[in-house]
Order: structure tokens, then sequence, then C-alpha cells
């Protein structure tokens, strides 16, 4: 555990201050900077990560090394975190502990934000959520599993893909029975690096339509008791690897009422990032349901009003208000688009404060 040689500035316009508000521990921050540099901003923030080149850790107050998901001592660890440093609210910053924290909120061991342990399943499965959106009356692209199905009665183009996953790996567009059956076994037999070689399960596959029309996201907050705080969507320019790399905020009536009945219908807690296909014969469809802070982080900060960015609203629970939802209440019509940058570390794995342009980033021109 350490602090970065310069921790990121207190908060100011109002904001709360480091001082006065309880800290946040956000995990898996791997490369999101920005949400880390945001939290910081705005109160004391401890990454936990384990691994040491996360470039997220560096924008923290706090960085701490912590045992990897799967360990049992991982929760434990969590929890001597949050008593040492007044930890307020625990956030996941990827898909692979959010059912982990889930049963840790459900046993009174974490104040994570994350939704209940039946909804964290069901969404982190894509065919389970499918059917989990259907059975409450929301829209979800036809979607069947491949033992179940006669592939030759399909209507295609279709979208192979792993019930579980993240981005976009080994998602494959199959456009007749063939490409299909091929697909299914390709993923199928595919090695997963996120368990032992030893497994000899295979990949659980599902087909789903290959929806068609503009693909759009909706990053939406809820409040502790499953109310909406708030729906923005945005357009998805371009993406790589699932992630948004350029978008356009926009005040779509029918997409802000869709995010606020997705997320009061699954009583999620905390952020959660809803995609769409609006398909021209279907209408729309939800392909995924990230119940955590989606690629595109710029949309729930630039397009929120002020006080009310995310980051504000989440650090604001931490210290037990509770904010009144204000759906649809944003401003639209700015475009985003994001690039990379990096920092340098010592031989220590400390950060030298070297900049690959003296004096950091230029503003834009």
């Amino acid at each position: 555990m350490s602090l970065p040689p310069s921790g990121p500035p207190g908060g100011d316009g109002g904001s709360p201050t480091p001082a006065s508000t309880p800290a946040i521990l956000l995990t898996g921050a791997g490369k999101r900077y920005d949400i880390v540099a945001c939290f910081a901003k705005l109160t004391r923030t401890i990454v936990a990560d384990p691994n040491p080149l996360a470039p997220a850790r560096y924008a923290a107050h706090v960085r701490v090394a912590v045992p990897l998901i799967e360990d049992p001592e991982y929760v434990p660890a969590l929890q001597r975190i949050c008593a040492e440093h007044g930890v307020g609210a625990v956030l996941p910053l990827t898909d692979l502990d959010i059912e982990t924290l889930a049963l840790a909120r459900a046993d009174g061991r974490l104040p994570a934000l994350v939704p209940s342990l039946e909804i964290a399943r069901a969404t982190y499965d894509k065919y389970e959520a499918h059917l989990l959106l259907d059975r409450l009356g929301l829209p979800s692209p036809p979607t069947v599993l491949p033992a179940q199905a006669d592939l030759d009665a399909l209507e295609y183009p279709v979208m192979v893909k792993p019930r579980q996953g993240s981005g976009t790996r080994s998602i494959h567009l199959a456009h007749d029975p063939a490409q299909a059956r091929f697909f299914v076994d390709y993923v199928q037999r595919a090695p997963l690096v996120d368990r032992p070689k030893s497994s000899p399960k295979p990949e659980p596959v599902m087909i789903q339509r290959a929806m068609g029309g503009p693909e759009l996201s909706i990053d939406c907050l809820g409040d502790r008791d499953g109310r909406c705080l708030n729906a923005i969507p945005r357009t998805m320019l371009e993406s790589r690897g699932g992630e948004s790399i350029k978008g356009q905020v926009v005040h779509d009536d029918e997409l802000i009422e869709l995010g606020r009945r997705v997320m009061e219908a699954l009583g999620v807690c905390g952020p959660a990032t809803i995609q769409i296909f609006r398909d021209p014969e279907i209408g729309m469809g939800i392909t995924d349901v990230n119940t955590r802070f989606g690629g595109a982080f710029p949309a729930p900060t630039y397009a929120a009003l002020p006080g009310r960015t995310y980051p504000e609203l989440i650090v604001r629970m931490a210290a037990g208000e509770q904010p009144e939802p204000h759906v649809g209440e944003f401003d639209s019509g700015m475009t985003f688009t994001r690039y990379y940058w990096q920092l340098e570390l010592d031989p220590e794995l400390r950060p030298t404060g070297r900049e690959i342009v003296p004096g950091g980033s230029p503003s834009p021109r």
C-alpha cells in the first residue's frame, strides 16, 4: 500500500473535499484513469488491483495490491481496506467481481454499489439476461441456445457469442447455418484466458439475431433503493473491443424512458450501461446490461448538470445522502473522442512524474 508522489488535487467549485467525505474504493481499475481521477478530485480514493502495472492505480490517493478475485481472501482484504480508510462505497470497474461484491453486499460485509446477487448473475450471463429481460417485458433480440435450436430454421444473419464475456471477445457474425455451426464449434473450443487450461468444459455459447440500425448506449445510475437517478443516452460512433472511442450525447425520450425502466425493473444499485440497437424491422433490442461504468465515461460527466455527475452522486450516496431522481435532466449534443496517454514508472514501479511531452498533455487547440 502506498501513496502516489503527488496525489490528485482536492475538490473545487463547491464539490466535497477528501477530508469531509467517506472514501471510495474502486476495484479492478485497469486503464480507467479517467474514472479514478474524477473520484480522486472529490474524496479520498483507493484502488484495489492486483496488477502493479494497472495505470489507473496511480490516479488514486492510495493503491493496494489485493488477492485475485477467486481467492477466498479477496473480500476480507477489501473489508480491511474499508475499515482502515473509512470507505463509504465500493465500486467495481470490471465485470469480473460484480457477483462477488453482490454476495458481500448481501451479507453486510461490504458497502458495494452493485445490484442484487440474482441480477448480478443474470446480467453476467447474456442468455440469462435475455430471459430476464423477456420476463420483465423489456425488449431483447431473439436469442437461442445452439443445442435447442434448429439452425436451418433461423433467420439470418445471426451473432454467435459467448454467454459470458466482456467487450467483443469471440463474437462472430454468421450469414447462414454452415457459418453458424462453424462459429458455435469454434467459440466452444476456444481456450479461455480467465479459466484453468486444464478445464475440459466448453465455452457456453448462444445465438442472437444480428440487429441492424444504429448502436446506442444509455449510461444510468441507480441509488441504494434501486431508483434510477438519471439515464443519459449516447451514440456509438466508433468502438474498439466493445469500448466506445467516439460518441455523442443525445436527448432521446424513448431511450431515456427505456433506461429508467430497465434500471428500476432490475433494481440496479450503482452505475449501469445498457447497450441497444434500434433495428428498422423489429425496433429496439437490448444486447447487454453492464452493471458498472461503461467505456464512454465522458457521457455521465460532461453531460450531467453541475453537481450531478455520477461520481458526485456516488460520493453523496457514500456519505448517506439520498439524491433525488432527475431522469432526463442533462445537456446533450456534445461529442467526445478519446485518446491514449501514459506514465513512466521507475524500477520500483513508482511514478517518476516525467511526461512524454514536457508539461503534460497539451490543451486542445
